[in-house]
C-alpha cells in the first residue's frame, strides 16, 4: 500500500497521521507539501490531517482548499483514490466541495478534547469494512468548528445513500443527526471530526482507528 499525507502551514497532526497509518498498515508514506502540483504515483489513499491551516483564519479550511495540491486531490478522487480528511480535514474537503455540508462553531463555543464514542453508521463502506460488524468505536475529538450542518435536502440525501460513516454516541458539539463522519456518493472520500490518527494502538486507549486505515488497504 502506498500512501500520501497533505501537508499545509499550520497543520499539527500531519506526522500523527504518517505514523498512524505506518504502523497501522506497513505502508510506505510519503509527506506532500500543499504547494506541491502534482501526487506521487500509484497512491492507495490521501490523508488530509487535521491542525489548523493556514491558522483557521476566515472560514476553518478556506484558504487551504484553494492550494495547489488540492486539485491534484480530486483528480486522485475522481480516479478512484480513497480519500481521507480528518478534523481540520474534513473542513477543507467541504470547503473544496468535494463533500456536501459545512462545519460550524461547536454549539458551547468551545474546543472539545477528550475520547469519543462512536457508532459505525455504515459498515459497508471501503473505509469500515473492518469493523465486521463491531458497532461502537473510541476514537479522540479536538476542535472548535466540529459542527457539521447541512440544508435539509442535502442531509436527506446523504441520509438516504448510506452517505453518513460514523455518528456520535454522545453529541460534543450538536452536530446535525450527530453526524461525526461522511463519505461522497462515490464512497471513495470520507470526512470526520474524529481522530483515527490518536486511536491507533492500545497504548493511545483505542487501537480502533488502525481499523479504519486497514480496511483501506484491504479495500485497495
Amino acid at each position: 500500500m502506498s500512501a500520501a499525507v497533505i501537508v499545509f502551514p499550520g497543520s499539527n497532526c500531519d506526522r500523527d497521521c504518517k505514523v498512524a497509518v505506518e504502523r497501522s498498515t506497513g505502508a510506505r508514506v510519503d509527506m506532500v507539501w500543499h504547494q506541491d502540483t502534482t501526487l506521487p504515483d500509484g497512491l492507495d489513499l490521501i490523508v488530509i490531517p487535521g491542525g489548523f491551516s493556514y491558522g483557521d483564519y476566515l472560514r476553518c479550511g478556506a484558504m487551504a482548499a484553494l492550494s495547489p495540491v488540492m486539485q491534484a486531490v480530486k483528480k486522485a478522487a475522481d480516479d478512484g483514490v480513497a480519500v481521507v480528511g480528518i478534523c481540520n480535514g474534513f473542513q477543507i474537503l467541504c470547503e473544496a466541495g468535494m463533500l456536501p455540508g459545512a462545519l460550524l462553531r461547536n454549539r458551547g463555543l468551545k474546543y472539545v478534547c477528550k475520547p469519543i464514542s462512536l457508532t459505525v453508521a455504515n459498515g459497508q463502506t471501503r473505509f469500515t469494512s473492518g469493523y465486521q460488524g463491531q458497532r461502537e468505536v473510541l476514537m479522540t475529538q479536538g476542535n472548535g468548528d466540529g459542527n457539521y450542518f447541512a440544508e435539509p435536502e442535502t442531509l436527506a440525501r446523504i441520509e438516504g445513500q448510506g452517505q453518513v460513516v460514523f455518528r456520535y454516541v454522545d453529541n460534543p458539539n450538536g452536530s446535525v443527526n450527530d453526524i461525526a463522519g461522511i463519505q461522497n456518493a462515490r464512497g471513495n472520500v470520507l470526512g470526520m471530526m474524529p481522530h483515527p490518527d490518536r486511536a491507533f494502538e492500545a497504548e493511545l486507549g483505542s487501537a480502533d482507528g488502525a481499523t479504519l486505515f486497514r480496511s483501506v488497504l484491504d479495500a485497495a
